[in-house]
């Protein structure tokens, strides 16, 4: 015992130190990474709280914008109405673009004209006033530029974080930076470095106030934007996404901080970790790379959406842009802007922005601070120990449930973080608890199968395997002594058997019985019955023992549902096999029997004798009398009270002196029809007419009934009774009970 627990032990601590080498960084399991952001995804939607905030406001380049406007990108005179109408009639606070435009707009044929005037029409004086009078009307870049001054505008635009050779480098006008990074700190932060970018028109972004970047350069390797960098470095300067800058804009351009972490040292130099970015009161913690976790309120239309269209044709409602701060962007699939989110697989991008922006004014981000590494450090350790203890004293039972307090511990106390804003490691105290679970519960599985089969050879030769079985699993409640108790025993046997066996030789014989006793057996087997022994054609199972069965009746009966079900298969694959049909008879009683091993100093066996296995020996021989497949005494009715049965008769069997109330099972009170429901109430009363012996109205009766069911025996044999009733009266104080003399 002391070295299984020395081996156990050893395992364990060799599951914990692979996850803490994950936990370290030094190195990372990717399926471990998937199953982390599993964890995250799930606490954000099980949170989230899917309602709307009305303070950003998205007006959508929808579907509906493109045909009422045209294919994008628009002209950027209709740009310019746009952004007028917004400030001017719906009087917002704050635009942000989550487009970039990097070329110039020649869709109005100014170049063309200018080209005429410089050519061909050179000396049209004429031409020439006009066309210098429409210039400005036609120059839509600078028309686009001037709706943009003195306005709260944020034009988006992108960094590259790779430059591949041939393409461009810098395409546009960068915005000013936030500030320089000179400073040999702030150059050892491990910020976003971009190598090139895609910015806008000179003239477009030095009439706005501001730009932002919105591509997201951290982006998990399952394509899921869970992350978004806040600030990226380009030639030692730092510039903020359209998120940060739009937020800032908004909030009237507050002082820009980094609050940077510069205790200990790591490389050899002084360590600095980036913990958060201060917008003047507004706090926001960012993760060592400057990024921020995007705190969704919930899926696509958490923020209002105003269609383009309506805007420039001022049909929008006023009450939804009056000082919003409004993101323009795209929801229309064609246009490609639809991004993977916890949320949602397809999720428009200005929707990303527009839950980063509400997120930083609502204080809603969560962080995941620097210190979670030594918390997953201490928890996975303390984790491991308490898993170690539980599992190795407690039984398997108590072990389980210990395993799931744990792990509720874990989850409660991660999710308790997860309310205060912080975002704690979940999926290797998880994965610990599971691999430790299984290590243990394998092990003690394969000491306890060996333990098995060292029981086998113990009893195996006098004990039926389904038995031994039985015992290994519940050794403390299993005893081959004998013993009293109330249980069920089947009987069942081939009619017409000897007929059978007389028109095949002993092979067919032999295939004949395997091919019927195996399937017989099987539904036994899954009902939760043992077989006894097996009698020539005839078996004998019970329910009860070696294990209590509360429900050893109810077993037994669907047991022998099963059996006349599998015997309808069997009959079929006879025919066609050319053996002949098969038919059997079931009998079932319940009352106290005596179980345990019996048997001789040669040979013993594990069965069950008494008065009530008799009585279902003898109920089993009735069936053919009385024209049925099963009979059950009363006391195993009484126990199955979801069945319907008729009383078949009121016998004195060989053997017994008290009088013994048999029925036929007919079926589940949810599958028995309405017709077979009538046919059993005018049998009921008939039954009852024959029991007053009133000859005339029974023989009516039971004739109908036969007339109506001419396949049941059972009509007939109270027309013959009566018959000989009237020959033979039983007497006035006649007790309504049928000897049968045979077995």
């Amino acid at each position: 015992m002391q070295l299984q627990r020395i081996i156990r032990l050893l395992l364990s601590l060799l599951i914990l130190a692979s996850l803490l080498i994950d936990a370290s960084g030094l190195f990372h399991y990717p399926f471990l990474q998937k199953l982390e952001n599993w964890t995250y995804d799930s606490r954000l939607n099980f949170t989230r709280p899917d309602t709307i905030d009305t303070q950003v406001v998205i007006v959508d380049i929808d579907e509906i914008s493109l045909t009422k406007v045209g294919r994008f990108p628009w002209k950027r005179d209709q740009l310019a109405n746009l952004v007028n109408n917004l400030f001017d009639h719906y009087q917002i606070k704050t635009l942000g673009f989550d487009i970039v435009f990097a070329e110039q707009d020649t869709s109005s044929g100014l170049n063309a004209f200018t080209k005429l005037a410089q050519n061909e029409l050179k000396d049209d004086q004429i031409y020439l006033k006009t066309l210098e009078k429409l210039r400005p009307s036609l120059e839509y870049d600078e028309l686009f530029g001037k709706s943009l001054e003195n306005k709260d505008v944020v034009l988006g635009y992108y960094f590259k974080s790779r430059v591949e050779q041939g393409d461009d480098e810098k395409i546009g006008q960068l915005p000013k930076a936030i500030t320089e990074m000179t400073d040999e700190w702030t150059q050892r932060l491990p910020i976003y470095k971009a190598e090139g970018f895609g910015a806008n028109l000179a003239v477009l972004q030095t009439s706005a106030k501001s730009g932002g970047y919105f591509d997201n350069p951290s982006v998990d390797n399952d394509g899921v934007f869970r992350r978004v960098p806040l600030i990226q470095s380009y030639n030692n300067q730092l510039y903020s996404s359209l998120a940060l800058s739009t937020a800032s804009l908004a909030l009237d351009s507050p002082n820009f901080e980094l609050i940077v972490e510069t205790d200990g040292k790591k490389d050899g130099r002084d360590y600095y970790a980036l913990e958060a970015i201060n917008l003047g009161k507004y706090r926001i913690p960012v993760d060592h790379n400057g990024a921020v976790y995007v705190p969704y309120r919930g899926k696509t239309g958490s923020f209002p959406y105003v269609s383009a269209y309506k805007v420039l044709n001022k049909t929008a409602d006023p009450a939804v842009l009056k000082n919003k701060i409004v993101l323009l962007g795209t929801s229309a699939p064609g246009l490609l802007d639809l991004r993977s989110t916890p949320v949602e697989n397809i999720y428009p991008g200005v929707e990303v922005h527009a839950n980063i922006i509400s997120g930083i004014l609502n204080q809603t981000i969560k962080h995941k601070p620097a210190w979670s590494i030594g918390y997953e450090f201490l928890l996975l350790i303390l984790t491991a120990a308490a898993m170690f203890l539980v599992l190795i004293f407690l039984p398997p039972i108590l072990a389980a449930l210990s395993s799931l307090i744990i792990t509720a511990i874990v989850v409660a106390g991660t999710l308790l973080a997860w309310q205060n804003s912080l975002i704690l490691p979940l999926a290797s105290p998880l994965l610990l608890i599971a691999l430790l679970f299984t290590l243990h519960m394998t092990y003690g599985f394969f000491i306890e199968s060996r333990g098995k089969r060292q029981l086998a050879h113990m009893f195996g030769q006098y004990i039926p395997p389904e038995l031994v079985d039985e015992m290994s699993e519940t050794a403390t409640e299993f005893s081959l002594e004998g013993e009293s108790r109330e249980m069920t025993v089947l009987f069942s046997d081939v009619r017409g058997f000897t007929t059978i066996s007389e028109g095949l030789n002993p092979k067919q014989l032999t295939q004949l019985m395997n091919a019927l006793l195996t399937p017989m057996t099987r539904m036994i087997h899954k009902n939760r019955g043992t077989i006894d022994k097996y009698m020539g054609d005839a078996i004998m199972a019970f329910w009860g023992a070696p294990l209590q069965d509360p429900e050893h009746a109810r077993h037994a009966l669907y047991a022998a549902f099963d059996m006349m079900k599998e015997l309808k298969v069997m009959q079929q694959e006879f025919r066609e096999k050319g053996w002949p049909e098969v038919n059997i008879g079931i009998g079932l009683n319940t009352g106290v029997m005596n179980v345990g091993n019996m048997g001789s100093e040669f040979r013993v066996a594990y069965t069950v004798l008494g008065d009530a296995v008799n009585l279902g020996s003898r109920l089993e021989g009735l069936t053919k009398a009385y024209g049925v497949n099963i009979i059950v005494s009363e006391t195993t009715k009484a126990a199955v009270d979801e069945f319907v049965f008729r009383e078949l008769d009121l016998v004195r069997v060989k053997g017994k002196n008290e009088p013994v109330a048999i029925f036929e099972p007919i079926g589940h009170k949810n599958d028995v029809s309405k017709e077979v429901i009538s046919e059993l109430s005018r049998y009921k009363q008939a039954l009852m007419v024959f029991r007053q012996q009133n000859w005339d109205k029974a023989e009516m009766d039971f004739f109908n009934l036969s007339q109506s069911y001419p396949d049941c025996k059972l009509y007939t044999e109270y027309l013959d009774r009566i018959n000989a009733f009237r020959q033979n009266s039983p007497g006035e104080d006649w007790d309504g009970v049928f000897t049968h003399t045979s077995k």
